[in-house]
């Protein structure tokens, strides 16, 4: 008996066919080098075709930033000069004798710099924000879409945050418009005192009694201040009925004089001090008004003054004034005999109810 093995024929391996469905040899392929000499003249065309754009891209982006920033530092810089000029009028200004009385160089050195601030910042905010759009508008990308978002977002900002942009611009009308400033006394309303600070957002008061206002301007509705221009003093002089109206006003007229002539007060009256006459007449005084122009936030030292010196020489004139007492000249009358004595009792008569129900019962008689 004989064995007989069927050997394979041979040929190719048929796990390197395309036929059969084994996964393909790994190795990554290496291009030729006809291969790669087509896509690096590919490369270098692609390349040629937009370098130019590309550069004329990058230099407008460049030119932008860079005017963007120069001119930003010359507006700075001028707002700067400005606020330095009249820093420097200001202080030219003090040097007169009227100068000093009117111009306040703390009040006008904050208002020049909350203005400077403010410029500064607004042509800041105006001159990025045009460059960063022209920036944006150079890479071809759509504003429209951008800008509406901008609107919506400020919208929204700006009715969340109404109070505080309230504030600002009103602090910055107040500062713009000077109407009131660094130791001015006003009345805002909600408060009354001296300014000892003026800002964009919040005014600072002194009170009368040393607290301090902090006052929002968005709150301020009206102001009043008592520290612009001039002030007036006002005196009211109540004499009696019977008094002579021309020795009273000799005697306030002179007074007037006298104080119009001596220091400080002389530089304190910017007017003379005027008797205007009767202000009322009752039936048990006369009201005699006297009145000056004086310095501002000076009329109530004055008008102190005034009463003192007119109160002394309408004393020395013996004309009396409402309010002091007359001396008594009228006789005390007697005195009453009866007033020390008390009232007759009821029990004093035996007839009288109340004795009757006071006395003892008699007993009875069998």
């Amino acid at each position: 008996m004989s064995l007989s093995v069927a050997l394979p024929a041979a040929g190719p391996d048929p796990s390197s066919s395309p036929s059969t469905g084994t996964s393909p040899d790994p190795r990554p392929t290496v291009p030729s080098l006809e291969e790669a000499q087509q896509r690096a003249t590919e490369a270098a065309g692609w390349f040629q075709e937009n370098w130019a754009s590309w550069l004329a891209v990058g230099l407008r982006i460049i030119m932008i930033v860079v005017i963007a920033l120069v001119l930003r530092m010359l507006v700075r810089r001028a707002i700067t000069r400005l606020i330095d000029r009249m820093n420097r009028n200001t202080s030219a200004s003090e040097g007169s004798s009227l100068g000093g009385l009117l111009v306040n160089a703390e009040r006008r050195r904050q208002r020049s710099q909350a203005i400077g601030s403010v410029l500064r910042s607004v042509a800041s905010f105006v001159i990025l924000g045009t460059a960063f759009l022209m920036v944006l508008g150079a890479f071809q990308i759509n504003l429209a879409p951008l800008l509406a978002s901008a609107g919506v977002a400020g919208v929204a900002i700006g009715f969340g945050a109404r109070n505080l942009v309230t504030d600002f611009l009103s602090g910055v009308f107040m500062i713009l418009e000077d109407q009131y400033g660094v130791g001015d006394t006003i009345d805002a309303g909600v408060a009354t005192g001296e300014v000892i600070e003026v800002g964009l957002r919040v005014t600072k008061l002194r009170g009368e009694n040393g607290e301090i206002w902090y006052v929002r301007n968005g709150e301020i509705k009206r102001i009043g201040n008592a520290s612009q221009g001039w002030a007036t003093a006002g005196v009211n002089v109540t004499v009696r009925p019977e008094e002579d109206l021309d020795k009273v006003r000799s005697v306030l007229t002179e007074v007037a004089e006298r104080i119009a002539k001596e220091e400080p007060w002389n530089e304190i009256l910017w007017g003379p001090v005027e008797v205007l006459g009767l202000e009322d007449v009752l039936l048990d005084s006369m009201v005699v008004r006297v009145t000056a122009k004086t310095m501002p936030g000076k009329a109530l030292s004055v008008e102190r003054e005034l009463r003192w010196r007119m109160k002394r020489a309408l004393d020395a004139a013996g004309i009396r004034m409402i309010g002091v007492p007359e001396q008594a000249t009228a006789e005390p009358a007697a005195a009453d005999p009866t007033a020390a004595m008390a009232a007759p009792s009821a029990f004093a008569s035996s007839n009288s109810p109340q004795s009757m129900a006071a006395s003892p019962i008699p007993p009875k008689t069998l």
